[in-house]
This record gives structure tokens, C-alpha cells and sequence, in this order.
């Protein structure tokens, strides 16, 4: 049965960690391959144009998680040290309480049509939504993949842009369901097809004709409570530093800092990212996509603020929550193709494009708390650099069993640099 708990798995070998995870996993040994292997050439070549081999960053797998009642092993691809371990640890913390409930809307996603050279543009979109209904019919008229599995043109939406850097024009919107695709190829098919007839209806010009990444028709919602005894904050001595109040208010005010400045509000959205992207990597998802929904959603207000709230109920727990646009497919596109991207998808046992995003979102609250959980109680480098040791120790030539001993040196000196991991790594051979 599958479990996201596995107590020891960062001190296991790389191939302890594989034979745990097939144990725990819904994967085989073999079906394991894909994530612990390069991806091939000739599907590389397949992929983009002017393949000449592939660029490999770390896969992890983020532990404890449990999103609405169901253990998951999530992977997640990045190169920033502390991102998998904060998650994994947070989501323990999660865990006392049921860890994760999260909801995600319909897959519903908005093609664009740009309508141009427009006589009486609010006339215009009057005429275009007396024929809604025969438009929508138009559209899925067409073959389609999407529409075989329950998809299609959902609705139109018109909107009349009253000033730009080129005057008054005319918008479109096609409300279309993807499904279980992320959907950017069947939407701009779409509204190829419904050009012409926009065109002939309003008398205009279509010029762009294009999906939408601000999916807000597309939410994903993550909320978690985590009992105020369980962020104690115990540091590595034994004692204890700061009590669960403390932690709990030092997150909320720290949230209440990114709510109220753009400027703060920026870096406290990129610690969500940080736990997004790498799911969303991991799975062939369109990461830069997801980027780009978030940040436009971010702003929906006219100032940019915080995706999360945190805030404390009345039995004093802290209370989490996250809701954003995610749109992510598990059909079709890289997703299909990738074998690691497949077999990403199989470890968290995923049957759908909405409960992946639950999952991605859970992720992303989780990497914030432990963002949030940091910045309140000892700072966010003294556990980021004791990790980013490693990193140097490796790149001033540690190798085998000395990358650990130089890393703890350097964490324990609190001198993380590349000439004191050099001096550490000659003393040790030296001493051999």
C-alpha cells in the first residue's frame, strides 16, 4: 500500500531510497528506471528542435504528504537545496491534523480573440453573444480528442478594451473544457476555427487568436490547520527556542508583511514557486505557464500581494491557505512522451488533471509554510546554507564520504565559501 511516510530516507543510499520507494510506491523496479535515468536521445530529438542531448537537474521525492485523506510520494525536480526537505517536514507537521484538503474547478480554460477595425464595438458584442449558442455549436462541430472525452466549448465571454496603445478594440473569450489536458493546443485550435465566424458577425478583423495563462476559471485550493503545539520550534541542542505561539504569530506577521508589500510579496510568492515548479517539472507540466497565471492572479486586485493566507482559528492553531490558477494535464504533450514525466505521474497514483493540481497546490502551501516557518524562528540561511554546504563541498572537489564531512565542518563553523571547503578538503586527504 502506498505511504509518503518512510522514516530514515535521507540517510538511506541512493539505492536503499529506490528500493524504498518501489516498496511504497505504486511502481515497479522497473517502472522506477525513468526517473533515475537520463532521458534518451532520440526522444530528446523528438522533442524540441536542434536537440544535442538533454540538461539533467536533481530529482527528489517529498515525503509525509496526505492530500484529502490519500498518502502521496511526490516527485519534484530542482536544484535549490532545502526546497524537498522543508516540504517533506511541513507536511508532516500537516499530518496531525489530516494533513491537506484541497479542491480544483472544472478544467476550464480561455482562448483569446483579439477583434480589430471594429465600427461600434459595443454593438458588436452584442450581436456576438445574441448568436452564443450557435457559435458554441460551430466549435465543437469539429473534431476533437477533448470532445470524445466529455470536453468543448463551454461558453463565450465578451469584453470591450476602451483604451489601449492603439484605441478601442474588441475581445472574445471562448470558455473551452480541457479535461484531463493542460489544453493550449485544442484551445488555440478552437479558436482558429471561430475566427472567421467572429470576423463576419462583428465585421472586425481577428488578429490574435490565442489561449489565456491568467486561468482563472481554473482554480486550485489548498487549506491545512497545524496544531500550535507541533510548531515548537526544538533546535538541534535539545532546547527549546521558540514555543508554537511564537512560531505561529512570527508566520502571520510574516504573511501580513507580504500582503500589505509587492516588494516582499514578490520573494514570498517565489517560495510557493518553489514548491509548484518542481512538481510541475516533474509531471512535463508547462512550469512556465503556471509562472505566468500566478503572478498575473497575484495582481488581480491592481497591486500584487500574497497568494496565501495564514492566519490562527479559535483553538489558536495556525491555518494555512492557498488558491491559485494551475492548470496542468496529464494527457497528451510532453507528458505522454517523457517516460519520467509518466512515471512521475504513476508514483503519485494520479487519475486526473484536477487531483494533480490538489496535489501541486498542497505542495506549494507546504514549501511556504517552511519559507514562513524559517524566516520566523532562525533565519532562512542557517538552514539554506547548511544544505548549500554540500553544494561547495562538492565544487571545491569533495567526493565519496569527505562532501558530507567537509559540508558539517563549514555548517558547524557557519563559514559556508569555496577556499574554507578547499582548506577542510586538503586538511582531511591530508590526514588520511
Amino acid at each position: 500500500m502506498t505511504t509518503s511516510r518512510i522514516p530514515g530516507f535521507y540517510d538511506l543510499t541512493l539505492e536503499e531510497r529506490r528500493a524504498k520507494l518501489a516498496d511504497a510506491s505504486p511502481l515497479s523496479p522497473g517502472e522506477l528506471i525513468p526517473l533515475t535515468s537520463p532521458l534518451a536521445l532520440d526522444v530528446a530529438s523528438h522533442m524540441v528542435e536542434n536537440a544535442i542531448g538533454t540538461f539533467s537537474l536533481p530529482l527528489g521525492v517529498a515525503l509525509n504528504f496526505m492530500v484529502n485523506g490519500r498518502d502521496v510520494l511526490i516527485p519534484m525536480v530542482i536544484e535549490e537545496p532545502s526546497v524537498v526537505a522543508g516540504a517533506s517536514f511541513m507536511a508532516k507537521l500537516a499530518r496531525a491534523s489530516g494533513g491537506f484538503t484541497a479542491t480544483s474547478a472544472e478544467p476550464l480554460m480561455i482562448g483569446q480573440l483579439q477583434v480589430l477595425n471594429v465600427e461600434d464595438a459595443n454593438k458588436a458584442a452584442e450581436r456576438v453573444l445574441a448568436r452564443k449558442t450557435e457559435l458554441l455549436t460551430y466549435v465543437d462541430a469539429a473534431e476533437s480528442s477533448l470532445k470524445s472525452r466529455g470536453g468543448g466549448a463551454r461558453d463565450l465571454e465578451v469584453r470591450v478594451i476602451e483604451e489601449s496603445p492603439i484605441g478601442k478594440f474588441l475581445v472574445v473569450h471562448l470558455i473551452y473544457d480541457v479535461r484531463d489536458a493542460m489544453g493550449a493546443n485544442a484551445v488555440n485550435t478552437a479558436c482558429e476555427r471561430l475566427a472567421p465566424r467572429i470576423e463576419e458577425i462583428t465585421g472586425g478583423k481577428v488578429h490574435l487568436r490565442i489561449l489565456s495563462n491568467l486561468t482563472d476559471k481554473r482554480m486550485a485550493k489548498a487549506t491545512c490547520v497545524i496544531p500550535v503545539k507541533e510548531l515548537e520550534f526544538v533546535a538541534q541542542d535539545g532546547i527549546l527556542r521558540y514555543s508554537g505561539e511564537e512560531v505561529r504569530d512570527g508566520i502571520i506577521a510574516a504573511y501580513a508583511f507580504a500582503a500589505a508589500d509587492p516588494y516582499r510579496a514578490a520573494t514570498h510568492n517565489k517560495g510557493i514557486m518553489n514548491g509548484i515548479d518542481p512538481v510541475v517539472i516533474a509531471t512535463g507540466n508547462d512550469w512556465r505557464a503556471i509562472e505566468a497565471g500566478a503572478h498575473a492572479y497575484a495582481a488581480r486586485s491592481g497591486r500584487y500581494t500574497s497568494l496565501s493566507t495564514w492566519s490562527k482559528d479559535e483553538s489558536g492553531n495556525l491555518v494555512g491557505e492557498l488558491e491559485m490558477p494551475l492548470a496542468v494535464g496529464i494527457v497528451g504533450g510532453a507528458t505522454k512522451v517523457h517516460p519520467a514525466a509518466q512515471a512521475a505521474v504513476k508514483l503519485m497514483n494520479v487519475k486526473s488533471a484536477g487531483e494533480l493540481a490538489e496535489i501541486i497546490v498542497s505542495v506549494g502551501l507546504a514549501q511556504n509554510m517552511a519559507a514562513l516557518r524559517a524566516l520566523a524562528t532562525e533565519g532562512i540561511q542557517r538552514g539554506h546554507m547548511s544544505l548549500h554546504a554540500r553544494q561547495v563541498a562538492i565544487a571545491a572537489g569533495a567526493s565519496g564520504e569527505l562532501i558530507e564531512k567537509v559540508a558539517s565542518q563549514m555548517a558547524a563553523e557557519g563559514v559556508v565559501r569555496m577556499d574554507r571547503a578547499k582548506e577542510i578538503l586538503m586538511t582531511m586527504e591530508s590526514g588520511k
